[in-house]
C-alpha cells in the first residue's frame, strides 16, 4: 500500500481546523502530520516537516495564507499547496496563484467534497472554484501575442497545450510516450520560461493567449 499523503493543515479557527483534521484523517490515503494556527508556524513546520501538502488558510491573523504559500513553495519544491477561503475574491486567487497555490477551494464545500478535491490536488491536478473558473476563462478567452511563449520548444508547447486541457503529468506521459518524470523535467523548464510558479497560472496563460485549442 503507497504511504499516506502528508498533510500540514494551517487555519487560525481551532474549531474548523480540528474539524477538517478529522474529516481527512478519517481517510487512509491522507495523514495530518501536524496543525498550524498562524502563517508563521505553517512556514516553520513546514520547513522542519516536509509534508506533502499544505492547506492554508487565506486570510490569517499576523502572515496570510497567501503569503506563507510564497515562502513555502520558495523553499519546498513540490510540494501541493491548497487554499481555503470564505469568499471568492479574483484578486486573491490571483495572487494565490502567483505565490505558488494548486488548489483554491471555498470553506462551505462539504466534507466529502473537501477530501476529494484535496486528494486530486495532491495527485497532480489543479482546481479553482467553478465560479472562479468560468469567470477567469471569459476572461482569458481572448488570443493575445505571447512573447514568452517564443521560447517554449515544439515539445513543451505541445505539453503546454495538453496541461491547459486538464490532463496530470502523468496522462501527458501516456499521450507522448515521456517517462511522468521526463513531463516533470519539461514543466519546470515551462513554468521558467513564462515566469510563473504553478501549473494552474500557466494554463490559463495558455487558454489566454490560444495555445489551449486543438488547432495549435
Amino acid at each position: 500500500m503507497p504511504s499516506p499523503i502528508r498533510i500540514l493543515l494551517a487555519d487560525d479557527h481551532p474549531l474548523f481546523r480540528e474539524g477538517v483534521a478529522h474529516s481527512l484523517g478519517t481517510e487512509p490515503d491522507f495523514e495530518v502530520i501536524a496543525q498550524a494556527g498562524s502563517g508563521e508556524e505553517a512556514v516553520e513546520l513546514a520547513n522542519r516537516l516536509h509534508p506533502d501538502m499544505v492547506l492554508l488558510d487565506v486570510t490569517m491573523t499576523g502572515m496570510g495564507g497567501i503569503a506563507a504559500a510564497g515562502m513555502i513553495a520558495t523553499s519546498l519544491l513540490g510540494v501541493r499547496i491548497m487554499m481555503l477561503t470564505v469568499s471568492e475574491n479574483r484578486e486573491n486567487l490571483m495572487a494565490a496563484l502567483k505565490a505558488g497555490a494548486h488548489g483554491y477551494v471555498l470553506k462551505g464545500v462539504s466534507a466529502s467534497e473537501l477530501r476529494a478535491i484535496t486528494r486530486r490536488v495532491a495527485n497532480g491536478e489543479a482546481y479553482v472554484t467553478p465560479a472562479l473558473a468560468a469567470d477567469m476563462l471569459t476572461e482569458f478567452s481572448r488570443p493575445l501575442p505571447l512573447a514568452s511563449h517564443s521560447e517554449l520548444t515544439e515539445r513543451e508547447t505541445k505539453i503546454l497545450k495538453l496541461l491547459s486541457q486538464g490532463l496530470t503529468n502523468r496522462e501527458i506521459g501516456e499521450a507522448m510516450c515521456l517517462a511522468e518524470k521526463t513531463v516533470k523535467h519539461y514543466m519546470t523548464s515551462i513554468l521558467q520560461k513564462l515566469h510563473v510558479r504553478s501549473r494552474t497560472e500557466a494554463a490559463l496563460i495558455a487558454m489566454r493567449h490560444g495555445v489551449s485549442g486543438c488547432g495549435q
